[in-house]
């Protein structure tokens, strides 16, 4: 059976708390899990998965729809317990998931630091540590934008570049569900870009948001806010 699943994670960050939500595609051959939380969340994945009645050992796939923390950093944790998933991410994001770059996070973070406040650099400082705490791993598979996977009855990948310059999105058009990750950001029920002070290319960045906005899908998935529906 075809289904999307929609978790919900607890995520700690820095002192303050969020929830958010990787996806999981299901179909007869395959537990596709998108996104992944950030260091330190395995057990928490697992625990949402169990919670839908999804055993972890049975995912298959992990496509990380960009290089930010709170979406890889328990990638390679999932990978070391369940060696045969298979990481999967766009090529533009491959060499930061997998370390042959340094994170465009982390040199945004370091360019910021010395132009911030006193009182934020402490923040800043731990900011700066927990995207280095960030264990690379190996990508299996690299995406192209307008690639049509097999996955749940056919998922189309997007390119929705702006937040990171290779981000992805996910479009299953039998469902008519789009898994933005943070091309979209949803805000007291409401689209908008996720934090726009901190897009790598701001006008792309709203650009994918229109576009996606575009695409007449029933649903948006958000990492950072859940379900917008359009019906």
């Amino acid at each position: 059976m075809e289904q999307v699943v929609v978790l919900s994670v607890e995520m700690h960050f820095l002192g303050s708390e969020d929830v958010v939500h990787p996806v999981v595609l299901m179909d007869h051959q395959s537990r596709v899990l998108v996104d992944c939380g950030p260091v330190g969340t395995l057990e928490r994945i697992e625990e949402a998965l169990r919670a839908h009645q999804i055993e972890p050992s049975s995912i298959t796939h992990i496509i990380l729809t960009h290089q930010d923390h709170d979406h890889v950093g328990s990638a390679a944790a999932h990978k070391r317990r369940y060696p045969s998933v298979k990481i999967l991410c766009s090529e533009e994001e491959k060499p930061y998931i997998e370390g042959s770059k340094v994170s465009l996070r982390l040199e945004q973070a370091l360019s910021m630091q010395d132009k911030l406040p006193e009182a934020q650099k402490s923040f800043g400082e731990s900011f700066c540590v927990l995207l280095r705490s960030v264990e690379p791993v190996a990508v299996d598979q690299v995406l192209h934008m307008g690639q049509h996977l097999s996955f749940c009855g056919g998922t189309e990948v997007i390119g929705t570049a702006g937040h990171t310059p290779g981000h992805l999105s996910l479009y299953l058009e039998k469902f008519g569900i789009i898994i933005a990750g943070d091309a979209i950001a949803l805000e007291a029920g409401k689209p908008v870009i996720a934090n726009p002070q901190f897009a790598l290319e701001q006008t792309k960045a709203v650009a994918s948001l229109e576009y996606l906005l575009s695409l007449g899908a029933q649903k948006i998935i958000c990492y950072h806010g859940g379900i917008l529906d359009l019906r």
